[in-house]
């Protein structure tokens, strides 16, 4: 098949270079959101995929929104049979959903119909979720509501950050994505309805559903921590100003801190919670770099019955 590939952050490099080593199909061209300001002087960068795109020779639509009528002119001169999805990042309309003969396919990271929303590995990871996976499915105008093509299953590790399980999934799910070409191509995938039970949303993650609650169970602080890693972090307050909380573990048999009440030890830093402790293992204060909070607390010197939190 002729394919226009639409995706634009690294999460989306695996599935671009899957399809471009199969052989088996033209990427005729790749749609990807314009250039935006990065770093500290804030300059224009294309995306990830569109640096893939450009390194590989691929044609580049930036489209400021994906209802302009250059691209869907242009989209409409290249003809493509099929346009695969990953992470794309705008909402695409009817009128460019209807282009291409087998309409666009995405590839999501969660096993449907759970967690459809812009945060589907944050949202599992904070649930609780002990296995999760991705999805292909024929995109409607719906959310994420389309028939799906194929699945691919993933266990969440204990100790897995967002960042951790989105690599495995972006590798375990180019290959899904791969193959449904394939099959949508020889005719011998059919997209199956979701089942209409099981529906849950997985909505972006604010900077406010980062803030962690010392009074709730570790275990909750800990998916809080997990699930926020790398972005957008997960944070509590100290002395006033903000702390971010990049790694912490459980300690089902340490039962004597109050919840956000800190101890320290020579070499560890234990906060309370509403059941039992955790340890700080690397925090990140304002305006530093992340530090081991062992050292973190040789700093700032903390006194007896401080607390985390606001």
């Amino acid at each position: 098949m002729k394919l226009v590939f639409a995706g634009t952050p690294e999460v989306a490099v695996p599935a671009l270079d899957a399809l471009l080593a199969s052989g088996r199909h033209e990427v005729a061209a790749v749609v990807t959101r314009p250039d935006a300001p990065a770093g500290r002087g804030r300059r224009l960068v294309a995306s990830p995929v569109a640096q893939r795109a450009e390194e590989a020779g691929i044609e580049v639509l930036k489209p400021a929104r994906p209802r302009d009528e250059d691209f869907l002119a242009r989209l409409r001169e290249i003809a493509p049979d099929c346009c695969p999805v990953v992470a794309y990042g705008a909402l695409l309309p009817k009128v460019a959903l209807d282009i291409p003969a087998r309409g666009w396919v995405n590839l999501h990271f969660s096993l449907l119909p759970a967690w459809r929303g812009a945060a589907p590995v944050q949202h599992s990871l904070m649930a609780g979720d002990q296995v999760t996976g991705a999805s292909t499915f024929l995109i409607e105008e719906g959310l994420d509501s389309g028939p799906v093509y194929g699945v691919v299953t993933e266990d969440v590790r204990p100790t897995d950050t967002s960042g951790d399980l989105l690599t495995r999934l972006a590798f375990a799910g180019a290959g899904l994505l791969a193959a449904t070409m394939d099959g949508i191509e020889d005719g011998t995938l059919q997209a199956v309805p979701q089942p209409v039970e099981g529906i849950t949303l997985a909505p972006k993650i604010q900077v406010e559903d980062a803030h962690v609650d010392f009074a709730a169970p570790a275990l909750r602080v800990d998916r809080v921590v997990r699930g926020c890693t790398p972005a957008p972090g997960a944070w509590t307050v100290f002395r006033g100003e903000r702390l971010k909380l990049i790694q912490v573990t459980p300690l089902p048999d340490r039962t004597d801190l109050a919840p956000g009440e800190l101890s320290v030890g020579k070499n560890n830093v234990y906060s309370g919670t509403g059941s039992y402790a955790v340890e700080l293992l690397w925090v990140q204060p304002q305006g530093k770099k992340p530090m081991k909070a062992a050292d973190w607390a040789r700093g700032v010197r903390i006194a007896p019955g401080e607390r985390l939190g606001a």
